[in-house]
C-alpha cells in the first residue's frame, strides 16, 4: 500500500490497539495499572523515546508516533466518553444530593489551592500576573486520571470517591473564568474582568439550560427511534452523537467539552436506554482514554527532565504536597475520615490536562517565556504521571491508618448531611456483605453500621461505608437519614434485637421501606406485623434453593421445580 493510499493514524491506531490489547495486559501481571501502562507506553513510542535511539527513516519510526498535536485532539474525546459515562451513573436526583460538596467543598478547593500556589509562584520571582496564571491553572486536578483510578478501584459510590468527584466537577465549572483570566492578562477581555466574567458565566449559564432543555425534549425520543430499527448501528450512532454533539456545543461556547459530556449523561442516567449506552460506548471509552494517556507520556521529553532534574523533583513534589494538604485538611473540615480525606488529598494533587491549554495560550500570548513554559509542562506531565504509584501507596497508607485509629472515626457522626436516595444497611455480615455487593453492581448508594469493631474496620480497609454504632440508638439512626432513604435493610442475626429495631423504625420512620431478614419461618409472622415491608427467611429460602438443586438433579424440568417451591413458600408464609 502506498503512502498516498495509506489510512490516516494507521500507525498510531495500531501501536493504540497493541498497547490496549497485549502490552497493558502484559504489564498488569507485573502489577502495573492501566493508566501508568499507557503513560510509560506514551514514552516509548513518542517523539522523545526510543526513535531518538536511530537515524531517520529507520526501524524504530514503525512505532513511533511523532505526530503529538493530532494525537493529542483525539485522545480529547477519551476525557469525553469518560464524563459522558460518570453522567450516566449519576442522576440529577444524586447530583443534587452533592451540591454542598460541588459548591463548598470543590470552590475552596480551587480558591485556596490557587492562592496559595500563586503566592509561591511570586515568592520565586513571577509577575503577578504570571503567577496568578500559574496558580488557576495548577490548583486543577485530572479529571481523567484521578476517576480512572476511582473507577478501576471501585470507590466512586464510596463517601472519598463521592466528594473527589464533587471537587472535579466543580473544577470543570471553573474552567470558565480561568479562561476569562487568560483573556483579561492577554489584554484580549473589554470592559474589565468583572463584566469579562460576568459575561462568561452567563453565557455558561444559557449553554448549560439550553443542553438540558433540549436534551430533555429530544434524547429519548431519538434513542426511541433508534432502538426500534433493525441492527445496534443506529442506536450506537446516537450514544456517539449524544457524547460528542453536547461535547462539541460547550466547547463551542468556551467551556469544557467533558462539562457538555457529563450533562448528556446526566440527563440519560435514569432513561431506561441508560443501561445499553453505558454497555456500548464503554469499549470507546477505554480505548480512547488510554490514547490520552499515551499522549500526555508523549509530551515528557526526557532530556530536558534530565537537565533540571533537581529543580523539576522538587516542584512535583512540593505541587502534589501543598494540593494534598489542602485537599486533606477541606475534607477533613467536611467530616470525612482521617484516611480517606488522606487518600483523597494524594489522589488530586497532580495537576490536570487543562494545564497543557493555559500554559500553551499563555505561551502564544507572550505572558510565559518559552524556557518556563516548557518546564511547567514537564512538571505538570510528571505529576499525572506518578499519580497511580502515589495513589497505591496511599491507599495501602489509609488502610493501614483505619486498622490503627479509634472506632470513633468511623462513627456515624461522620455521615454526609446532604445524603439521600440511598439504601440503609443494619448489620454488615455476610447477608449484609453479599447484599452491599448487589448494590454496587447496580451502582446503588448504600451506608451500612455495625457493632462488631473488626469488621468494621475490615470493611473500611476496603473503602466501603461501613460505619460503627448500635442500631437501638434512635439518635445513631437519626445520622443514617432515613427520611431521605430509598430503603432499610435488617439483617441482624439475633431475632430479639431484629424485632426491636423495627418497632423503632416503625415509631419514627413510618414510611420507610424496611426489609428483614428473618431466622426461621414462625420469626416471619411476628416481623410482618410489626410493620416490615417484606421478609425473606434464612432457613426457608436455603432449603428451598437445595430442594431445587437435588429436584433439577433428579430430571424434573426446571418450570416443574419452580412451581413447586412456590407452592411450598405460599404455603408456608401464605404470600
Amino acid at each position: 500500500m502506498s503512502a498516498a493510499h495509506a489510512l490516516p493514524f494507521l500507525k498510531e491506531t495500531m501501536i493504540l490497539l497493541t498497547t490496549a490489547g497485549i502490552i497493558v495486559p502484559l504489564l498488569q501481571r507485573l502489577r502495573i495499572g492501566p493508566v501508568l501502562s499507557y503513560l510509560l507506553v506514551g514514552m516509548l513510542v513518542g517523539p522523545f523515546g526510543l526513535i531518538l535511539l536511530s537515524a531517520p527513516g529507520g526501524r524504530l519510526d514503525y512505532v513511533s508516533i511523532t505526530s503529538t498535536k493530532e494525537v493529542a485532539e483525539l485522545a480529547e474525546l477519551g476525557v469525553v466518553f469518560l464524563l459522558f459515562m460518570i453522567g450516566l451513573e449519576l442522576s440529577p436526583r444524586r447530583l443534587w444530593s452533592l451540591r454542598h460538596q460541588v459548591l463548598g467543598l470543590g470552590f475552596m478547593q480551587v480558591l485556596v489551592s490557587a492562592s496559595v500556589i500563586t503566592l509561591i509562584a511570586q515568592a520565586f520571582g513571577n509577575s503577578l500576573s504570571n503567577a496568578l496564571l500559574l496558580g488557576a491553572c495548577l490548583s486543577l486536578s485530572s479529571t481523567a486520571i484521578v476517576m480512572q483510578i476511582l473507577s478501576e478501584r471501585r470507590l466512586v459510590a464510596t463517601p472519598m470517591g463521592r466528594s473527589s468527584f464533587a471537587i472535579l466537577l466543580f473544577q470543570d465549572l471553573a474552567v470558565v473564568p480561568i479562561l476569562v483570566l487568560v483573556g483579561v492578562l492577554t489584554g484580549d477581555a473589554d470592559g474589565g474582568v468583572a463584566a469579562a466574567l460576568g459575561l462568561a458565566l452567563g453565557k455558561a449559564l444559557l449553554v448549560i439550560a439550553l443542553i438540558s432543555v433540549l436534551g430533555y425534549l429530544f434524547l429519548r425520543p431519538l434513542f426511541r427511534l433508534a432502538s426500534n430499527a433493525i441492527g445496534a448501528e443506529a442506536f450506537l450512532a446516537v450514544a456517539l452523537l449524544s457524547a460528542v454533539g453536547t461535547a462539541a456545543a460547550t466547547g463551542m461556547a468556551g467551556l469544557s467539552m467533558s462539562l457538555g459530556a457529563f450533562l448528556a449523561g446526566l440527563l440519560l442516567a435514569e432513561s431506561e436506554y441508560s443501561h445499553a449506552i453505558e454497555t456500548y460506548l464503554a469499549p470507546f471509552k477505554g480505548l480512547l482514554l488510554g490514547l490520552f494517556f499515551i499522549s500526555v507520556g508523549m509530551g515528557l521529553d526526557i532530556r530536558q527532565v534530565w537537565q533540571v532534574l533537581p529543580m523539576v523533583s522538587a516542584s512535583v513534589i512540593g505541587l502534589i504536597t501543598i494540593k494534598a494538604v489542602i485537599v486533606y485538611l477541606l475534607q477533613r473540615a467536611f467530616g470525612m475520615s482521617q484516611p480517606e480525606a488522606m487518600e483523597s488529598g494524594v489522589l488530586l494533587g497532580q495537576a490536570g490536562e487543562f494545564g497543557f491549554v493555559i500554559v500553551g495560550m499563555a505561551l502564544t500570548a507572550g505572558l510565559l517565556q518559552a524556557d518556563v513554559a516548557q518546564f511547567m509542562l514537564i512538571v505538570i506531565g510528571l505529576s499525572m504521571m506518578i499519580t497511580p504509584m502515589l495513589a497505591a501507596l496511599a491507599s495501602k497508607l489509609a488502610q493501614r491508618l483505619s486498622q490503627r485509629g479509634d472506632i470513633k472515626a468511623h462513627d456515624v457522626s461522620a455521615i454526609n448531611h446532604d445524603l439521600s436516595g440511598h439504601v440503609i444497611i443494619i448489620s454488615f455480615g455476610r447477608v449484609g456483605q453479599l447484599l452491599a455487593r448487589v448494590l454496587d453492581s447496580e451502582q446503588v448508594p448504600w451506608l451500612a453500621i455495625d457493632s462488631n469493631a473488626s469488621r468494621v474496620e475490615t470493611a473500611r480497609a476496603r473503602h466501603q461505608p461501613v460505619h460503627y454504632g448500635n442500631a437501638l440508638n434512635v439518635d445513631m439512626l437519626r445520622h443514617l437519614h432515613p427520611a431521605q432513604a430509598q430503603a432499610l435493610v435488617l439483617a441482624l442475626d439475633e431475632a430479639d434485637v431484629t424485632a426491636q429495631v423495627l418497632k423503632l423504625i416503625r415509631a419514627h420512620w413510618p414510611a420507610l421501606p424496611v426489609y428483614v431478614r428473618a431466622r426461621d419461618v414462625p420469626h416471619v409472622t411476628q416481623l410482618r406485623t410489626l410493620g416490615a415491608t417484606d421478609v425473606v427467611p434464612d432457613a426457608l429460602e436455603s432449603g428451598l434453593q437445595l430442594a431445587g438443586r437435588v429436584l433439577s438433579g433428579l430430571g424434573v424440568p426446571d418450570d416443574d421445580v419452580g412451581q413447586r417451591l412456590s407452592l411450598i413458600r405460599h404455603d408456608l408464609l401464605g404470600s
